[in-house]
């Protein structure tokens, strides 16, 4: 399975559900990949995003402060699987030279990958699905995948940093 690299685009709210989204974009082309996460994930992506200091660590730093301590690094994250709508990742980990792999939710990957600077890949598996079930997310809001796809196209950069916490 082939591995494509992405970067975070922004994180913005879905005007049809209220719902935050992670966009990521393919760091060699305009390819994008919307994910939609909870609410306290987008928090933890935002602040991290926005370089905000919280005055005690969040979940995901003490991740981060945990993995440091152990001496245990983040090679990557990758999003590995689309099933029923729910995207899937996993955590690469070298724990002295060995290579351990976590289970994950892709939101708390992304937010563990920001605070590591760790790079972010999805399969190409996981984007032929997500072209073709794109819309089954919205399908209640009768949205296409072509439509979300020009809806995100179509965004402008100041819509990307529309994301209040």
């Amino acid at each position: 399975m082939k591995e494509i690299e992405f970067k975070i685009k922004g994180l913005m709210m879905d005007p049809l559900t209220n719902s935050p989204i992670v966009v990521l974009q393919e760091t060699s082309s305009d390819t994008l990949l919307p994910i939609w996460v909870g609410i306290f994930e987008a928090n933890a992506i935002a602040l991290q995003i926005e370089k905000v200091d919280t005055p005690r660590p969040m979940t995901h730093d003490l991740m981060k402060g945990l993995l440091n301590h152990l001496d245990v690094q983040v090679t990557k994250i990758v999003v590995t699987e689309l099933k029923d709508n729910t995207f899937y990742a996993l955590i690469f980990l070298n724990a002295g030279g060995k290579v351990v792999t976590v289970d994950s939710r892709p939101s708390d990957a992304i937010a563990l990958a920001l605070r590591t600077d760790s790079p972010i890949f999805v399969t190409d598996e996981v984007l032929s699905k997500s072209a073709s079930t794109a819309s089954t997310t919205l399908s209640a809001d009768k949205s296409s995948p072509e439509d979300i796809r020009k809806w995100l196209e179509n965004l402008n950069p100041e819509e990307l940093g529309k994301y209040k916490m």
